[in-house]
């Protein structure tokens, strides 16, 4: 089974990973007399924090969020505010325009001249329609039809000029359709509505068949043109009606998510307070709830199929529903079913290799929870530590957020020539068009405005300000980690517990963190966060290259985004084990790392048994947590839970499984909150256990300081000091 002592290695073996820590009698645990680590990294990384500061107080003083919420027009006004305070609505003359630029729209704009309006058109227009009924008229102004052209704001159509010329210099929209604001950008509405009414409208003049809709260079708007320039805009804006739905779905049902997270909150806090009790148990029935849970979801994803398949329900994916994401109609799919069913009985046996693999090694894994346990249950503090690095956490991504806005709409306007063009379509002149002065008299007719930038410093700084994010993130979680390894340590190095636990663990680790170990967690948290901006500069240009044809190259992407993947996991373990061994013995990052791997590479088969085997323990916990919550929301809001209907009832939602999904992604955070603390906890322990076993052996000299029961399962035990006369017949025989 797991006991029967330890195997001796190789000295070789042992040379090569460090000498096994000797014996100190002196070692009672975190040492008090310590001094500062990594001061160097620690003065850089509070310089880094002023420059961040800095960049934040020069967006304040110079940036204008409002630049980036409403829209600005070709002549860089901003539509809703100042002159133009009454026009809070920006309409494209030609949005074709826009599609056919592809990419590029988002460096160099949508090609079209933009006015801003009171409301957005609500009705179709074309041109050459207004042309054929003034020749009708003899040539005469028809004031109606004129009086609906969208025009520059120094043109005015009921001049005289005629219409076609007005087009024709881009003075006036060629035409327009039913449009829907989203975000203030008039749009066009539902597409499918557009295209019908672009298939099947035509006029005739002087017996010649034109499609209703042309642009300003004469070019016949198709449907299928108009499908492709309002695509994107009608996945935003079916997204935009989903989420109005959504929103009305989180209205009926806000009340009962918040007792569903209280309930989360028990839960979890009743697993923890019988894991402290029984924690054996625990453990033997969080396996079986796991393979219980995962049989009932078998068992019931193909009931469904099968019930599906007898009705010869058939999968027909129709356009609204993947714009809408309708959960209801594919779970009324066998096929969804289906895959349901092979997805947890793939999990299910996987789970049961695993478990059948490693059985005999869950009783030291149960050891080592129910000493966490007890070190949980002895500093209860300890399970509400994460909400103040959470709460730092929020405070500094709401601050960031703030500030990236601010330094972000810092930008200048840029405008670009728009004085010749010598190609049909428009497109290829708009990609090779030059900068502008925008003070020039010709603003807004051969000097158009584009986006807002232009400024070289505001890039680096955004890049900086990114980092800055990341670096402080990784900060704040190295922190919590080093003060609960602190805390823990304390538990594990005192003799008799928990008598020999010193006062207020909690706080004196995280005095000890603060005070002498900040360069450190910048250090560690600094390699992290250059990971991290390695990963999304590699999705960077993934995204760039995504319409190229080059397969090297992404075959080469691939690998490097797979590798700083494999890295970042890598390093976050031994960033981990070393703040453990800096909260322990007080060193600096480099040597704590170098401890820390080394100790782990002298028992890397303990740590790969058992380490791995608790981790994957308090793992089943989350799920058994969470996959009850949503068991219980999943009927509770299909309406099948009826024992409270008297009292309760189940609201009329658009999608039951809003709520279901979210109460469940919330049991799942909160799972992770609580149980980090346990996982941080047995982490440590297991440090400090093999640390214990390199330092001791049992003797009255030098006993062991862990509990009872992993001595038992290792065959240990300290061995009693014998009375002064048994120790002197004992060394004369």
């Amino acid at each position: 089974m797991c006991g029967g002592g330890d195997k001796v290695e190789d000295v070789n073996e042992e040379n090569k990973y460090g000498k096994p820590r000797e014996h100190d009698s002196k070692f009672k645990g975190p040492m008090k007399n310590r001094s500062c680590t990594d001061i160097i990294c620690c003065i850089i990384f509070l310089v880094c924090v002023a420059g961040m500061v800095t960049c934040s107080i020069v967006g304040y003083a110079r940036g204008d969020p409002v630049k980036l919420i409403y829209p600005t027009d070709s002549f860089g006004n901003i539509c809703g505010e100042g002159e133009y305070s009454d026009r809070p609505y920006l309409v494209f003359f030609d949005l074709l325009k826009c599609a056919r630029m592809g990419a590029a729209v988002v460096t160099l704009g949508c090609p079209t001249p933009q006015v801003c309006r009171e409301s957005c058109p609500s009705d179709y227009w074309v041109y050459l329609q207004t042309i054929a009924l003034e020749a009708a008229a003899g040539n005469s102004v028809v004031t109606a039809e004129r009086e609906k052209m969208i025009c520059k704001y120094n043109v005015k159509p009921l001049a005289g000029a005629d219409v076609e010329t007005l087009v024709d210099d881009e003075d006036c929209a060629a035409y327009y359709v039913k449009t829907t604001s989203v975000i203030n950008r008039c749009v066009p509405s539902i597409f499918l509505e557009v295209t019908d009414w672009a298939k099947t409208l035509s006029y005739d003049f002087n017996s010649q068949s034109y499609d209703i809709i042309s642009d300003t260079s004469g070019t016949n708007v198709t449907a299928n043109d108009l499908s492709d320039a309002s695509y994107y805009l009608a996945i935003f804006y079916e997204a935009k009606e989903f989420v109005e739905l959504l929103y009305k779905d989180l209205v009926a049902s806000w009340w009962m998510m918040l007792v569903g997270v209280g309930m989360a909150v028990i839960l979890c806090m009743i697993w923890i307070v019988l894991m402290r009790w029984i924690a054996g148990i625990m453990v033997w029935i969080t396996v079986g709830l796991v393979f219980a849970l995962l049989g009932v979801g078998i068992y019931f994803s193909y009931s469904e199929y099968y019930e599906l398949k007898s009705l010869n329900a058939t999968a027909e994916f129709g356009i609204a529903e993947a714009f809408a994401l309708n959960f209801s109609y594919y779970l009324s799919l066998k096929e969804t079913w289906l895959a349901f069913g092979c997805t947890l009985s793939t999990v299910f046996v996987i789970l049961l290799l695993i478990f059948i693999f490693l059985v005999k090694r869950i009783c030291i894994a149960i050891e080592l929870i129910k000493e966490a346990s007890r070190a949980v249950g002895n500093m209860f503090s300890t399970l509400l530590w994460p909400i103040i690095p959470f709460i730092l956490q929020v405070a500094f991504v709401g601050y960031w957020l703030t500030s990236a806005v601010y330094v972000a709409s810092m930008g200048s306007g840029e405008f670009y020539s728009n004085s010749t063009n010598t190609t049909k379509d428009g497109i290829n002149y708009y990609l090779t068009r030059i900068p502008c002065d925008s003070n020039d008299s010709t603003l807004g007719s051969l000097c158009d405005f584009v986006k807002y930038g232009g400024d070289e410093y505001i890039i680096p700084m955004q890049v900086f300000m990114l980092f800055m994010f990341l670096w402080i993130m990784n900060f704040f979680v190295a922190l919590s980690q080093m003060t609960l390894a602190g805390a823990f340590a304390s538990y594990y190095w005192a003799f008799n517990k928990p008598d020999d636990i010193p006062a207020f663990p909690l706080t004196a680790a995280l005095w000890r963190s603060v005070r002498y170990h900040l360069g450190s967690l910048a250090f560690g948290s600094f390699i992290i966060a250059v990971v991290q901006m390695i990963r999304i500069a590699l999705e960077y240009v993934d995204h760039k290259l995504k319409g190229s044809e080059n397969a090297v190259a992404k075959f080469l992407l691939k690998i490097l985004k797979c590798c700083m993947w494999c890295l970042e996991k890598l390093l976050k373990f031994i960033n981990k084990n070393a703040y453990i061994i800096i909260a322990i013995r007080g060193k600096n990052f480099c040597f704590a790392a170098k401890d820390a791997f080394f100790l782990i590479m002298r028992n890397v088969v303990r740590v790969i048994v058992l380490d791995k085997v608790t981790d994957f323990v308090l793992f089943l916990s989350k799920l058994v947590c969470t996959g009850g919550v949503f068991v219980g929301s999943f009927f509770w809001f299909q309406g099948k839970i009826t024992w409270f209907s008297d009292y309760v009832q189940v609201p009329e939602l658009n999608y039951y499984l809003t709520p279901v999904i979210i109460l469940t992604v919330g049991t799942y955070l909160l799972t992770c909150v609580f149980f980090s603390v346990y996982s941080m906890a047995v982490d440590t322990l297991f440090l400090c256990f093999l640390e214990d076993l390199e330092m001791n052996d049992g003797s009255p000299e030098k006993p062991y300081f862990m509990s009872k029961g992993l001595m038992a399962i290792l065959g240990k035990k300290n061995k009693e000091q014998k009375p002064d006369g048994e120790q002197k017949a004992a060394k004369k025989k």
